[in-house]
């Protein structure tokens, strides 16, 4: 049942919602079997975040050895890697193994709130997306790394164009942060393909690691061994079936219904 394995590099959220917590509940919807390395311990809830802080170097790097000696990992993703040092000791791991690489640059929320070191913006571009099989931002992080004001449709095909050219074999930006692009999500790559995904927008609160839930599912089905676009049409149904069985169990934006979702 769980002949493949997935690898997912990012923080851990103590509430659960999002970050490892959610991958993993992605990854087992999906019949993948989910490991991780975690990168950052974060204390919060629903709420808010009141505390973060990186593993140290020596432990990151042992994970990610100790996993790929024994384990035949099929595709991973990346998430919440916080400062220019989490991001070199990832990259300089990575670049060696040849296998599906969803570059999620976790860099902002979809409200607009930095999860990153400032300094932290030119390493993920100089290091992590040269790398990316697929890079995977929200408006917000695509401003970030494209130096553009995303305002409408035309922003955003134009901020992609600037991403592939920072080496990126394809990237995938999330129309959600704007309100008229709800549910529309744009994706281009080195070849010039080019494709709008359109979904029907699900109207909820409960939205908090959305943008985890489908980098993972990606990631996912690559593993599975379903080609790119496959795996993001699938990965964007699976992503509304989530959000129409999310549900509120503190007083903000609960998380997705990942079991649910099949």
């Amino acid at each position: 049942m769980y002949s493949k394995i997935a690898l997912s590099i990012g923080g851990s959220d103590s509430g659960g919602g999002a970050g490892i917590q959610a991958d993993l509940r992605t990854f087992m919807a999906l019949n993948v079997h989910g490991c991780s390395a975690i990168t950052c311990i974060t204390a919060q809830n629903s709420m808010e975040v009141n505390c973060v802080e990186a593993v140290d170097k020596v432990t990151l790097l042992s994970q990610i050895d100790t996993l790929f000696s024994d384990f035949n990992i099929n595709a991973l993703k990346t998430g919440m890697l916080l400062n220019e040092r989490i991001i070199n000791d990832t990259a300089s791991k990575l670049k060696s193994y040849s296998i599906p690489k969803v570059i999620d640059p976790v860099m902002v929320t979809r409200t607009g709130s930095k999860l990153l070191e400032d300094s932290a913006i030119s390493a993920y571009k100089k290091l992590l997306l040269p790398i990316a099989d697929i890079v995977t931002p929200n408006i917000f992080e695509a401003n970030l790394l494209s130096n553009l004001e995303i305002k409408n449709k035309e922003d955003i095909e134009l901020s992609a164009s600037h991403i592939i050219e920072l080496g990126a074999k394809a990237v995938l930006i999330k129309g959600g942060g704007l309100k008229d692009m709800k549910g529309r999500d744009f994706y281009l790559d080195v070849n010039g393909g080019k494709k709008w995904f359109i979904n029907k927008f699900i109207n909820t609160q409960n939205t908090h690691g959305s943008g985890c839930t489908l980098s993972a599912a990606i990631c996912g089905y690559q593993a599975l061994g379903f080609d790119l676009i496959e795996s993001i049409q699938k990965s964007k149904i699976f992503i509304e079936r989530s959000l129409k069985n999310s549900y509120q169990i503190g007083s903000g934006p609960g998380p997705l219904g990942h079991y649910q979702s099949l």
